[in-house]
């Protein structure tokens, strides 16, 4: 699964990683090492630019940086208290779960990450890990999107869920999931705003991908989520007293 993750880059240096452009006019939340479902988070989407009165230019497309709350919100709901339980969506079943089938033939994006965070078991206790690309660059997590209107607002509500898929190659030694992680090569394919099925695209990452990754132990300070800085980033020995613990809070 995918509950925690960080994301420190700026629009700017998201947009210049994504060759995309940054539309987030202002409102992009700043570097948060411990994202948690219901944030704002930032999201890469493609869609045909529109004019002033609102026609869709189907000759060409645009790539953008967007701010999307985590935890998707269909768009037939009721009440958007839902969203906290639609953070993630399996990637077996995203087709035909109502909540997302609509979403992944249409609205589908990336969310950049600086890595992710995962909780082995052992036996009674679980200890956090980090996975993240050794060189700095992003992880990009495929995503799908929707968009609510509460009654009476003008204002939409756009929201967006990670899909997860089985883990591979060493992911598999913390967690049997993990979130759906796109190559490069895969981020055109998946953004396309006129191919309504991706199911090529819906299979864990090849091996490389995942082996690439450093997976680093970190301090049990990142299962409370009102503990934000760079140091739960920080690897530590887990021969080190107090660091493969029980949660002893929020997770």
């Amino acid at each position: 699964m995918c509950g925690r993750y960080a994301s420190s880059k700026d629009p700017g240096k998201l947009a210049a990683e994504f060759a995309a452009l940054d539309a987030t006019g202002g409102a992009a939340p700043g570097p948060d090492f411990n994202v948690a479902p219901t944030k704002r988070v930032l999201t890469v989407v493609q869609r045909h630019p529109k004019d002033e009165a609102g026609e869709a230019d189907l000759e060409s497309t645009e790539r953008s940086i967007r701010v999307m709350r985590w935890g998707l919100v269909p768009f037939w709901a009721k009440d958007k208290s839902i969203g906290s339980r639609m953070i993630n969506a399996k990637s077996e079943t995203v087709t035909s779960k109502p909540a997302f089938r609509s979403s992944i033939k249409r609205y589908r994006c990336l969310v950049p990450a600086d890595g992710w965070y995962e909780w082995k078991r052992d036996g009674g206790r679980k200890q956090p890990f980090f996975m993240t690309p050794p060189d700095g660059s992003s992880v990009a997590f495929a995503g799908i999107y929707s968009t609510w209107r509460e009654e009476g607002s003008a204002e939409p509500l756009v929201t967006c869920s990670v899909l997860t898929t089985s883990a591979v190659g060493q992911l598999t030694e913390v967690h049997e999931r993990m979130p759906m992680v796109l190559p490069q090569g895969a981020w055109a394919h998946w953004l396309d705003p006129d191919e309504p099925d991706v199911s090529d695209l819906l299979r864990p990452p090849p091996l490389e991908v995942a082996d690439s990754l450093e997976v680093r132990p970190v301090s049990t300070a990142v299962n409370n989520v009102r503990n934000n800085g760079v140091e739960l980033l920080e690897r530590v020995s887990l021969d080190a007293p107090g660091q493969a613990v029980g949660l002893d809070a929020e997770k």
